[in-house]
C-alpha cells in the first residue's frame, strides 16, 4: 500500500503544474534578473508578474510585496525592522506562536530592552480582542507592534483576523501577522483589513521550499533587512530565486482559482475523521477551537493515557502514515509542545496532528482510523 501523507501543515507536494511552470523556468529562463540585457529582462518579467500575482491575491500592491526565502524570514523582518526601524518599544504576543515568531521576539527583548507582553489563552488557544484593546489602551504613548498567527499551526485555532486589526488600528499600533498555514486556503484582504505586516510561505500551497514573500504596507517605510546588491528594490539583497518565485505564484495563483473547490473537499475530510476516529477511540478528544474559528486543514487529536502513546508517531511511520506530534519545526525536541503547554493540555495524553491537502481521500482516512485502532 502507498504511503499515507497526512502532514501537510509540516509541508505539501509540489502540485504537478508548479513542477512543470518551475521546471520551464530552469530551462529557459536562467538570466540574472539585474542584467539590463535580454536574458536578464526575461528574468526580470517573470519575477515581476509573480509579485503581481502575489499582490493580487492579497490585495496588494506589486510596491508591497516583497520576495524572501521563507515564512521565518519573512517574520523575522517584520518583527525585527520593526523595533529597529520605526522605533517599536513594545511588544504584544501570544505564547502560542510559531517559533520564529517567539523566538525574534526573545531575541529584540534582550538586545534591544524591548517590553514583552505575552496574551492569556485559554484551553483552545483563544486569544481575546477586548483584552487586546485594554493592553494597548494601558500605554497609549509606546509604540507598540502586535504580532499574531492568524492560524495555529499545531492546533488550528485562528484568531479574528479583522477584529485584531481594528483593535490595533484605534490604538495606532502596528499589526503583524504570520499568514502561512492560512495564505492559499482564505481569502486575506489587506486593501480591507488593515495590517503593516504579513509573511506567507510557498510549501504550505504545493509550492516549492525555499521561497516564501512578506507583505509591507507602503506606509510603513523599514531599512533593508539583507545588505548587498539592493535587490527587492533594496529591501532583501541577493540574487533572486526565479524558479522557487514562479512556483510560488503558480501555486498560489492555483490554491486561489481553486479554493472554494479545496476548502470543501478538505473540510469534508476532517469532519469523516473526526466522526471516524470518535467512534473508534473511547476516550478521545480534539485540541483547540476544533468546532469554531478553526484551520480546516488541521486537526489535532488528543489520545487517552496509554503506555502505547510514546510510540504513536513512530508506529503510524512504520504502517506508512505521516502525521506529527506537533510543529515540524520543533519536532526533533525532547520538550515537550509549548503550545499544548500553553492550553492547560493534560500531559500524560498523546496529541497527534493530522493535517490534510485537497490531494487527500476518504480511503485514506479509513485506512488510517483502522490502523490507529490497533495502535491504541
Amino acid at each position: 500500500m502507498a504511503r499515507i501523507y497526512f502532514d501537510n501543515a509540516a509541508t505539501t507536494p509540489l502540485d504537478p503544474e508548479v513542477v512543470s511552470a518551475m521546471s520551464d523556468t530552469l530551462m529557459h529562463v536562467y538570466g540574472n534578473p539585474s542584467s539590463i540585457h535580454a536574458e536578464g529582462r526575461m528574468a526580470r518579467t517573470s519575477i515581476e508578474a509573480a509579485r503581481k500575482t502575489v499582490a493580487n491575491a492579497i490585495g496588494a500592491s506589486m510596491a508591497e510585496v516583497f520576495f524572501t526565502s521563507c515564512g521565518t524570514e519573512s517574520n523575522n523582518m517584520a518583527i525585527k525592522c520593526a523595533v529597529r526601524d520605526l522605533g517599536v518599544r513594545r511588544i504584544i504576543s501570544s505564547p502560542t506562536e510559531h517559533h520564529c515568531g517567539t523566538h525574534a521576539i526573545e531575541a529584540v527583548q534582550k538586545s534591544d530592552a524591548v517590553a514583552v507582553e505575552w496574551f492569556n489563552v485559554d484551553h483552545q488557544g483563544k486569544i481575546d480582542p477586548a483584552e487586546l484593546d485594554r493592553l494597548l489602551a494601558a500605554q497609549p504613548g509606546v509604540k507598540t507592534l502586535v504580532t499574531l498567527m492568524h492560524a495555529n499551526n499545531e492546533i488550528g485555532t485562528m484568531i479574528d483576523l479583522e477584529a485584531v486589526a481594528a483593535v490595533c488600528k484605534t490604538h495606532d499600533a502596528y499589526f503583524h501577522t504570520d499568514t502561512v498555514q492560512t495564505i492559499g486556503h482564505f481569502p486575506i484582504n489587506v486593501s480591507q483589513t488593515p495590517i503593516h505586516f504579513l509573511a506567507g510561505s510557498a510549501h504550505k500551497f504545493h509550492g516549492p521550499k525555499g521561497i516564501g514573500f512578506v507583505y509591507i504596507n507602503s506606509d510603513v517605510h523599514i531599512n533593508p533587512f539583507i545588505d548587498g546588491g539592493g535587490q527587492e528594490r533594496n529591501m532583501r539583497s541577493g540574487t533572486e530565486n526565479i524558479s522557487g518565485i514562479v512556483g510560488l505564484a503558480k501555486a498560489l495563483d492555483l490554491a486561489y482559482t481553486s479554493m472554494d473547490e479545496r476548502r470543501a473537499h478538505i473540510s469534508d475530510l476532517r469532519h469523516y475523521m473526526m466522526e471516524r476516529l470518535s467512534a473508534a477511540v473511547p476516550g478521545l478528544q480534539f485540541n483547540g477551537d476544533y468546532q469554531g474559528r478553526a484551520l480546516y486543514t488541521v486537526l489535532s487529536v488528543s489520545f487517552p493515557p496509554s503506555p502505547k502513546n510514546e510510540m504513536l508517531i513512530l508506529n503510524l511511520d512504520i504502517a506508512g502514515i505521516s502525521a506529527s506530534g506537533g510543529s515540524a519545526c520543533s519536532s526533533g525536541a525532547e520538550k515537550g509542545s509549548h503550545v499544548l503547554e500553553a492550553i492547560g493540555a493534560d500531559p500524560d495524553r498523546k496529541s497527534v496532528r493530522f493535517s490534510f491537502s485537497h490531494f487527500n481521500t476518504k480511503e485514506e482516512v479509513d485506512a488510517v482510523v483502522e490502523k490507529v485502532k490497533g495502535m491504541v
